[in-house]
């Protein structure tokens, strides 16, 4: 545990250390930290205990919709996850609501601040971002708010290079300088407002948007048009332990390592083998955090093949056909036991072996964040929505659905743009699809000159290599971005490496027969370690099955447009450079099985309302009695009831309702709040400023 203060893609910036006290004890974080990433870098994961149960309380989404992190900051409950830390700030595990004051205070309450305005985009990420970028340069007045303290949504998150096209989605760069490069487009746009730290509280009949404004002010909005970009929530499992510190989503984990630089784990095991899960393990171990395992219930990972071969190379076992059985631990993850899946989906008795870790990442899919929308559709207002919140799919993907939402109001009101929306639509469709199968490779090596070798695969759409070879000699087949590349040939190859270090799938090797036919040189790309290496130094080379030897680097070199990759050139025999398509720092290190955890809680015991603290087994008894109704489940059992407005367990609930064999169409949905994040009633009424008691 600890801040991270080496690493191999971001920039350690200065920080300033300031003191607080949690439960008493002094500790030291960085002003401008959120509290829950300051109470990680001092190796507290715990934050308080429920009331009902005394069960350890910690993070899971560290996004501000759980309420899983509430934590007493200078007497106030306040997300730990949303709330800055300051200097000497006292702050309180949460075991319940503190105490009132022994007084009441008079106070001044005042009107809340009305704004009328043509468009207000809710949601900073990728698809907000885009369509305030057009619709703020067609000269309409308007206000992006976000709830975090900078601009890029999950963007700020994402240390790997991202795939499409380079025109389009800025293809090869990495999510964190796509998120600079969208937020710098639109800060010279003078009929753009940016409000940050602001959250949406709710939209209401009247067309007004209530809006917290830097979590200090509460603003009523009314916008001619309103376009949701609030991209989306991670789901949760049902399994004992779930709610144990420590088992926390994936968007937590990256928000803790890559934006906060906080080191929030040794050892971590993933649920869930699509690209969040992937992208997840490799963010991982660039920040030295050790990836025990991953697993999936399907028979192959649903993520890019590329993504997965990353982290095949670096040894991290994948264990398909796997579920979670439990996550371990009294107070905190200790360990975490796993189970083969058989053709019908149940555990296969005998399979189950468990493994050391600290941390369990949950990677098993998105909800989208669309509770604005539905509402402002209800109440008759304008309203366009883009983004995860309208499909999860890509952030490349809402890049595109941002555009095209942006230019649909332009349409209405009967602006004129160049843009063709059909490319758009196109676009936009390739970047959702899901990946396809890998197609079986047939690589032929040609032993003389110099020419670059693909290992991808699988039909995705990416193509940024075709664009940075200066002479024109790598094409897809008839130019399509969703096919394989491949290296003409026409034209001598320059040897500039630009294909290798662009490529978001570490997926390009170069091969130079050109002085010694029997030891070609091999140039690879590495992202790993925080510092260039230098000729002579050993390095591990291996191919997609195994490592083929120990090796040492003829040349290392950094090309001026790719700072964070190094193109590591290798002399190598020439049936082993055939073979080989990675390298790596160390040699991988197989974890073996612990011995097998005994469940203490049974699947009826599993917690399905994390705020409520209410079993699978409440909810499937009261489903078997004949209950369909969601609000007749609250009624009896509270579940939905709690902090997050019933943003984690519906999901969940609804699957307990699918299992028990009720069909989607026959369950009465539960009545949302009007009200979908909670707020201060002192900043709801508008109150200025305390005075004394008379």
């Amino acid at each position: 545990m600890g801040d991270i203060k080496n690493h191999p893609i971001l920039d350690i910036p200065e920080r300033k250390a300031i003191n607080f006290s949690f439960d008493g004890k002094i500790l030291t974080g960085y002003e401008g930290m959120v509290i829950s990433s300051a109470l990680f870098l001092n190796n507290i994961k715990t934050f308080g205990h429920h009331v009902k149960d005394r069960s350890p309380q910690g993070i899971f989404c560290a996004n501000g919709q759980c309420s899983q992190c509430n934590v007493i900051a200078n007497r106030i409950p306040v997300k730990a996850c949303m709330t800055p830390l300051i200097r000497d700030m006292i702050i309180e595990s949460c075991n319940g609501l503190p105490e009132l004051p022994a007084e009441d205070f008079l106070v001044d309450i005042g009107d809340s601040e009305i704004i009328d305005i043509e468009i207000l985009v809710i949601g900073a990420g990728p698809a907000g971002l885009s369509a305030t970028k057009i619709l703020g340069e067609h000269n309409l007045n308007m206000i992006l708010i976000d709830d975090k303290d900078r601009l890029g949504g999950k963007l700020v998150l994402q240390t790997h290079k991202f795939f499409g096209s380079q025109e389009d989605v800025y293809a090869g760069k990495r999510g964190i300088d796509i998120a600079r490069i969208l937020g710098e487009s639109i800060e010279s746009l003078p009929n753009v407002q940016v409000w940050l730290n602001s959250v949406c509280i709710a939209v209401f009949s009247d067309g007004f948007v209530g809006i917290l404004k830097n979590n200090k002010e509460y603003i009523l909005v009314k916008p001619k048009r309103l376009l949701i970009a609030t991209g989306a929530r991670e789901k949760m499992l049902i399994f004992p332990g779930n709610t144990l510190p420590g088992v926390y989503g994936a968007g937590a984990f990256q928000t803790l390592v890559n934006r906060d630089l906080v080191k929030a784990a040794e050892k971590v095991f993933i649920i869930g083998g699509g690209n969040v899960g992937l992208i997840a393990g490799y963010h991982a171990i660039q920040a030295g955090i050790e990836v025990v395992g991953l697993i999936e219930a399907m028979s192959q990972c649903g993520g890019y093949k590329v993504h997965e071969d990353k982290l095949r190379r670096l040894g991290v076992p994948i264990y398909t056909n796997h579920t979670i059985v439990s996550a371990n631990g009294e107070k905190k993850v200790e360990s975490i036991t796993i189970g083969q899946l058989d053709k019908k989906g149940k555990i296969l008795s005998g399979t189950e072996k468990s493994f050391n870790c600290d941390t369990i990442l949950i990677a098993v899919g998105l909800n989208p964040v669309d509770e604005f929308f539905r509402k402002a559709k209800e109440f008759n207002m304008k309203v366009w929505v883009a983004g995860d919140a309208q499909e999860i799919a890509e952030a490349s993907a809402a890049i595109f659905t941002g555009r095209i939402e942006a230019l649909k109001i332009l349409q209405e009101k009967g602006i004129p743009f160049r843009e063709k929306m059909d490319d758009l639509h196109r676009f936009a469709k390739l970047m959702k699809a899901k990946p396809p199968q890998p197609l079986k490779a047939d690589f032929h090596f040609k032993e003389e000159g110099i020419y670059p070798v693909f290992y991808c695969t699988q039909e995705i759409p990416c193509n940024p290599c075709t664009s940075v070879c200066d002479q024109g000699q790598i094409k897809t087949v008839d130019d399509l971005i969703t096919k394989l590349p491949y290296f003409k040939g026409e034209k001598d190859c320059l040897g500039c490496g630009k294909c290798i270090a662009v490529c978001p799938g570490l997926a390009v090797v170069l091969h130079d027969y050109r002085k010694q036919k029997d030891y070609p040189l091999v140039t690879f790309p590495l992202e790993l370690p925080e510092t260039k290496l230098e000729k002579g130094h050993k390095i591990i080379v291996v191919s997609n099955e195994k490592e083929l030897g120990e090796y040492e680097i003829h040349r290392a070199r950094i090309l001026p447009e790719f700072p964070k990759t190094q193109l590591i050139t290798i002399k190598l025999p020439s049936e082993i450079a055939k073979q080989a398509v990675a390298i790596k720092l160390v040699s991988t290190s197989y974890h073996e099985p612990i011995e097998k955890y005994k469940k203490s809680v049974t699947e009826d015991d599993t917690i399905v309302c994390r705020c409520e603290r209410v079993t699978v087994g409440e909810i499937r008894k009261w489903i078997q009695s004949g209950v369909k109704d969601f609000n007749e489940l609250k009624a009896l059992t509270k579940a939905g009831m709690g902090s997050c407005g019933a943003k984690t367990c519906t999901h969940l609930i609804n699957q307990i309702f699918r299992e028990e064999g009720i069909p989607t169409e026959n369950i009465t949905p539960g009545t949302k709040r009007p009200l979908f994040i909670e707020v201060p009633m002192g900043i709801f009424a508008g109150i200025r400023n305390k005075k004394e008691s008379v």
